[in-house]
């Protein structure tokens, strides 16, 4: 883990949004933190990069997000 102050906060949220994600069916291959966030020093928590996903995955991400 690395001394960013928010750097707990990121990876919990990280977590969860794997986690949800997965509940849907859904797999981001490279859903992580945003490396570059830590280069400088912010007060905001580190950027999660959402990354690059397949047409298939992007159709079911999009089903999953259009359910009321």
């Amino acid at each position: 883990m690395s001394s960013h102050p928010h750097d707990r906060e990121a990876i919990d949220c990280l977590m969860e949004l794997r986690t949800a994600l997965a509940s849907h069916g859904i797999a981001l291959p490279s859903l992580d933190l945003h490396l570059l966030s830590y280069s400088g020093r912010y007060a905001s928590p580190p950027l999660i990069s959402l990354g690059n996903c397949n047409l298939a995955t992007a159709q079911r991400l999009t089903a999953a997000l259009a359910k009321p």
